[in-house]
This record gives C-alpha cells, sequence and structure tokens, in this order.
C-alpha cells in the first residue's frame, strides 16, 4: 500500500508552475500585467526563439524596493492583496502571488529593479526557484524581468512546446491583447531583435486599434457606446461587410482584463443576425466595465474566464449597445436605399457593335478582322456620322438611317441541305432546356421548302447506296445510358438561388452553389492538383490573427505547393504575390485564413489532408453564389451534371438536391 507524505516544495512548485506557465506567452502575459498593475506607462518586451531562450520585460514603473525583492518570488507573496475581502473586489491585473514563484520555478531568472527614492537598484539571479545572489547596482527606475531557458528543468512539458515560429505567435497575440486592453501604455515588441509591434500609448483606443490590427483592417471598425444598469460598453466592431471567416479578431476585455466570454460572443453575433453572410464572424475590441464586485476573476489559474453576477445583463449590455450602433450606421450598403435613383440615359451609350462582338468572338477570329484594313472616309464625314448603336434612335427621331456598308444581295439563301439537324438529347423551347432521351421530329414545314430537284435525288442516294460513316454511329448509340431514364427539363430558377428540374412524375430543386462547389472540387482533385499560378498585379497584404498567421508561415512550402507565394511582410502582415486562378485577389485573405484554423486545428502533418483543405475552400470561393443572377448556360451546366449523376453532395458532405413527387405535391394541394 503507497504512502501518504508531503511532497517536496521544489516539486510542489514545478506542479503550481504547471498551471501558470503553461508556454512562453503565459510568461510574457503575467510580466507584462505586473508592469501595468506596478504604475508603467512605457513597456518593451523582447523575446528569443520563441521565447524559449529569452524573455526581456522592462517597464518604468513604480519598482520593487531591495528588502523586498527576495520575497517577491515566494509563493503567495503580493502587494496587491491583504485580507479576504479585498476578493470580493479586485481591481488589479494579477492578484495570486504564484506568477513570479512559478516563473522562477521552471527557469533562470535576473531582476534589476528600482525604486523613484532609492539612490541605486538591485540585481538579484535566481535558477529553479533559488536566490543565488544579489548586490546593488545602478539601473533606471523601474523593474527589468529576464526569463532564459524555460523549462529548462522540465523535460517533461519542454517537449510539448511548438515550434519556435508558433511559440513567438504566441507570444505576439497576447502582447496584441495586452496593448488592446490598455491604450493608455505604449508597448514595443522586439522578435529576434526585430520590432514587430509599437503602440503610441495616448489613451486613445483607435489608436491601438490601428497599431495591432493595421490601418486597412481598422478602417473596417465602427466605434460602439452603450451603457446598461451598472454597466458600459465601449469599443469598436468591424461593419458587416468586413466580417472575416475567423473569430480570430474578436477581443473582449472586463475591467482592463482580457478574457473568453461565450456570452460576451453570443450577444456579438446575435446582434449581426440578418446583417451579415453566412460562415463570417464579426471582429470586435470591446470594454465591459462593471462593478468589481460584480465579476468574480477567481476561477481560473490564467485569470481568462471569469463569471458575471448577472450573465443576462452582460449579455442585453453587448447586444444593445452593438445593435445600436450597426442600426445607427449609414455606411453600410442598405443606407444606399434612401439615395435618389437617376433614370438611365440611353443616349449616352457609347458602345459600339465592334466592342460587343469582340466580348464573343475568338482570337482567329479576332485576327481575320484586324487584318482587313478599315474603310476610308474622309475627316469630315467621320466628324458629322453618329454612332451605329444610335441608328434606332435616329430613325425614331426622323432621321434617315446610313446605309449598311454590306448590301443584303451578297447573302446567300438558305439551302435545306445546310440545316442543322435537331440533336435527340437537347431541345430548347423558349427559356426551358430539355435533356434526355426525348424524341424530336422535323417541323412538317420542312419538306414543302425543299425545292424539287433536290427532293428527287435525296432519296435515290439513300435508296441505292447508303453513308458509309452512319453503321459505325448506330452501336454506338444503345452504349449511352440516356435511353433508359427518364427525360427531364430544366424549368428554371428560383430565389436566385435553387434549379427547378421536371422529371417525370418528380420535380428536382439543385442548389446551385453547393452543387457547383463540388464540381470545382473534383475538376482540382483530379489526377492530383496542380494548380495554373497568376502573378497578382497587386500582391495581396493582409493581417492574420498571431497565431493563424505563425501557421501560414510555418507551411509556405506547404503553400507555394498549392500555387500561393507568401513571406512574411513584418509587423505580423503577410503579403502574396502569387495565387491559383481559381481564386479571386479578394477571397485570397479568406481562403488562406480558412486553411490555417484547418492547419491550426488538425496538425500539418499530412499534406494531403492540408490539401483537401485548401480544395475545399478554392471550391467554394470559386463556385457561383446563391442570390446571385447566372446565365442560362450556367445553370444547365450545373444541372446536368447533377442529373448524369456525378454530382450528390458538396463537399461538406451536404445533398445538392431535393425531390418532390408528384403525389407529395397534389398531397399538398388537396387533389389527393
Amino acid at each position: 500500500m503507497p504512502h501518504i507524505q508531503q511532497l517536496d516544495s521544489h516539486v510542489a512548485d514545478l506542479i503550481a508552475a504547471g498551471e501558470v506557465v503553461e508556454r512562453p506567452a503565459s510568461v510574457v502575459k503575467e510580466l507584462m500585467e505586473n508592469a501595468i498593475d506596478a504604475g508603467a506607462d512605457k513597456l518593451t518586451v523582447e523575446i528569443q526563439h520563441g521565447g524559449m531562450t529569452l524573455i526581456r520585460v522592462t517597464d518604468n514603473g513604480c519598482g520593487i524596493a531591495a528588502d523586498e525583492a527576495p520575497t517577491a518570488f515566494l509563493r503567495h507573496a503580493t502587494s496587491k492583496l491583504r485580507t479576504e475581502y479585498d476578493l470580493e473586489a479586485i481591481g488589479t491585473l494579477g492578484f495570486r502571488g504564484e506568477a513570479l514563484a512559478a516563473i522562477s520555478a521552471v527557469s533562470r531568472m535576473e531582476l534589476l529593479t528600482r525604486t523613484a527614492d532609492a539612490p541605486l537598484g538591485t540585481a538579484l539571479s535566481l535558477e529553479a526557484g533559488v536566490v543565488v545572489s544579489q548586490e546593488e547596482a545602478g539601473c533606471p527606475q523601474g523593474t527589468t524581468m529576464v526569463v532564459k531557458d524555460l523549462f529548462y528543468n522540465t523535460p517533461a512539458r519542454l517537449k510539448f512546446m511548438k515550434k519556435d515560429s508558433a511559440e513567438s505567435a504566441a507570444c505576439f497575440a497576447m502582447i496584441q491583447r495586452l496593448a488592446l486592453s490598455h491604450p493608455e501604455v505604449s508597448i514595443k515588441f522586439l522578435r529576434d531583435g526585430k520590432q514587430d509591434l509599437l503602440t503610441p500609448g495616448d489613451g486613445q483606443l483607435k489608436s491601438a486599434l490601428y497599431a495591432v490590427l493595421g490601418r486597412d483592417l481598422a478602417l473596417g471598425f465602427t466605434p460602439v457606446k452603450g451603457s446598461g444598469e451598472d454597466m458600459t460598453v465601449t469599443g469598436f466592431v468591424s461593419l458587416p461587410t468586413c466580417c472575416r471567416g475567423t473569430r480570430g479578431y474578436q477581443h473582449f476585455f472586463v475591467n482592463g482584463r482580457y478574457v473568453k466570454s461565450r456570452t460576451m460572443m453570443a450577444a456579438l453575433e446575435e446582434a449581426y443576425a440578418n446583417q451579415k453572410m453566412v460562415g463570417k464572424f464579426p471582429g470586435c475590441v470591446l470594454h465591459l466595465t462593471t462593478r468589481l464586485n460584480a465579476v468574480d476573476v477567481n476561477v481560473h489559474p490564467t485569470k481568462q474566464e471569469v463569471k458575471f453576477g448577472s450573465e443576462k445583463k452582460v449579455f442585453d449590455a453587448v447586444y444593445y449597445a452593438v445593435k445600436s450602433t450597426l442600426e445607427a450606421d449609414r455606411s453600410r450598403p442598405s443606407a444606399l436605399a434612401d439615395s435618389p435613383r437617376l433614370a438611365p440615359k440611353a443616349a449616352q451609350d457609347t458602345v459600339t457593335p465592334h466592342q460587343t462582338t469582340f466580348r464573343t468572338m475568338t482570337a482567329e477570329q479576332f485576327r481575320k478582322t484586324a487584318d482587313k484594313p478599315a474603310p476610308s472616309l474622309p475627316l469630315h464625314d467621320i466628324a458629322a456620322r453618329p454612332a451605329q448603336t444610335a441608328q434606332p434612335v435616329r430613325a425614331a427621331a426622323g432621321v434617315a438611317p446610313v446605309a449598311p456598308e454590306r448590301p443584303v444581295p451578297t447573302i446567300q439563301p438558305v439551302r435545306p441541305e445546310s440545316k442543322p439537324v435537331p440533336t435527340p438529347t437537347v431541345q430548347s423551347v423558349g427559356a426551358n432546356a430539355h435533356i434526355g432521351p426525348s424524341k424530336t421530329t422535323p417541323p412538317v414545314d420542312v419538306a414543302p421548302e425543299v425545292p424539287r430537284a433536290t427532293a428527287r435525288v435525296a432519296p435515290t442516294v439513300v435508296e441505292k447506296e447508303p453513308v458509309p460513316t452512319i453503321p459505325p454511329v448506330e452501336p454506338q448509340t444503345p452504349i449511352q445510358p440516356e435511353p433508359e431514364e427518364t427525360p427531364w427539363r430544366m424549368a428554371g430558377e428560383v430565389l436566385n438561388t435553387y434549379i427547378i428540374v421536371e422529371q417525370g412524375d418528380k420535380v428536382l430543386l439543385i442548389d446551385k452553389h453547393a452543387a457547383h462547389e463540388r464540381m470545382n472540387f473534383d475538376r482540382l482533385k483530379a489526377a492530383g492538383y496542380t494548380p495554373m499560378v497568376q502573378t497578382l498585379l497587386t500582391p495581396v497584404v493582409f493581417t492574420p490573427p498571431a497565431e493563424e498567421g505563425a501557421a501560414l508561415l510555418a507551411q509556405l512550402p506547404l503553400l507555394e505547393r498549392f500555387g500561393f507565394e507568401a513571406e512574411d511582410f513584418g509587423g505580423g502582415a503577410i503579403i502574396v504575390r502569387t495565387a491559383p486562378d481559381d481564386v479571386d485577389a479578394a477571397a485570397i485573405p479568406d481562403v488562406l485564413l480558412e486553411l490555417a484554423g484547418r492547419l491550426i486545428t488538425c496538425g500539418t502533418a499530412d499534406p494531403d489532408s492540408a490539401r483537401d483543405a485548401l480544395l475545399h475552400t478554392m471550391a467554394c470561393k470559386a463556385a457561383i453564389k446563391g442570390g446571385q443572377k447566372n446565365g442560362e448556360a450556367e445553370l444547365l451546366k450545373v444541372a446536368k451534371a447533377v442529373m448524369a449523376g456525378e454530382v450528390k453532395y458538396c463537399p461538406h458532405g451536404r445533398p445538392v438536391a431535393i425531390e418532390l413527387t408528384r403525389s407529395q405535391i397534389e398531397k399538398r394541394f388537396g387533389r389527393v
């Protein structure tokens, strides 16, 4: 039977460190929070190799007295709490008194600090939580904390650390959140000697927003201000047209503390109901200020999860603040309906027949046309001659139209033998397309139009000597599956989303986006994906969330394999110079963000899985969209693929068509 015994203090410290110090970003968070609590308005954070070899945090706060410096590294030692009643209203970021003890237990630490009234400062060195040396040193007012060789004495934790790029991205994300939570503090971040962030520290949240998220993203945010019962909500939210494909741009703060709150997230997204695209998420930087005793921050070691005294009050405060902001915003597209509509001016149309012809002619036809010399006209005739497209207008105005350049007699009469024979599988009637083995017969008025001489020759040729090309065609007809299938007809489209197909006693509704997405996915994946790469005329620069950006930068060879030539642009931004031709330039950030999310969730060990994830995204972005208008040829192509059985489900597993039988429809109308 095992005996119960008290753990060694060092082992206990390592266990405690495991709760507080999860990764280098945890160290950065604790040291920065201590600096902010010390009254600093300038902070410099330096890391090397993702923070595993070096983390240095320098502030200009109040500093630590020389005789209290060793005490600061003991467990449950803090200057922020005195009695149990202080736990009821916590207004500081750090309060547990475990951060420095936990960090020093798993690293080698150095402290350099001086208070305002001390002529000299104090230099302190620790290793595995034990003080190695302490001496006087000259230094400016404030504190500098240096953490080296993190987890050097805990190999069990060390083996779970990620690549340097991923760890540094996590540190960067943590610093960005603290910069947004305290815009009054100027924060500088140096990563491997390179400056990645500098906030002005002017106390304006908008300034911090520009510095952290970048100008392009910040321009898509609008200010929010609202108040409820004992609560105020301030900050910025993204416009509905600027929502993103990830929640990585959502930042919530309660009394200056970054939190992860499902209540606030749900309230935010509920306020955007019916105003944003499906699959898009709003971004925000929202500060909720409430009474200190109305929120419990002592529910998790990392202090990122909190409990509210009234979840409903928090939900309502956030919801109505954001909702009122979105409704009051007049820059959204819906505001255009209030502007007067201008009538189109047909007389100002300058499109010529040549312009419309060049859109449809082939390259060979264009070259033949270009080789022909243009007819020469006197200069005064050219100046006085109106455009050809204006001929109907001139006729209506009583002006005689210009005679055509090519006389009508040069057109050859229609000869019966050159008439195209109607295909047995496709028949067009108005806007409807009939597909399938439906029988078609020539119109009855064709025979009388045939000249008598031609009518006498045709039966003679067929009876005496059959055409040699007919026998090879006959055996191929039974091989086609169409004769065994029921004929179908595309009847049209409803809601600019669903294609209506009639087949026998059934009616099918086809989701054109889902079906076309599957067609794109199968096409891209067939025989391996070798993208047709296009060089962007204007490179795309975007700023992803820190973790997503690190995931992309860690997989640049994989991105290049898929057609994306990207690189680090500095300041957390990524520049993309090439992309597959299936992806529009405007969709590149969303495609890469979705891919980054999959890489973070599923890992990067399987390139094929990453490839399929990218193909899913590319197929979706390149597919025709529900709600947009498409030509009959586009819709017919999608309908053919579905009716032929080539497409049954979209890449996400949703069905592409639903079926209604005649009996189901008649039952709804009470006919049976």
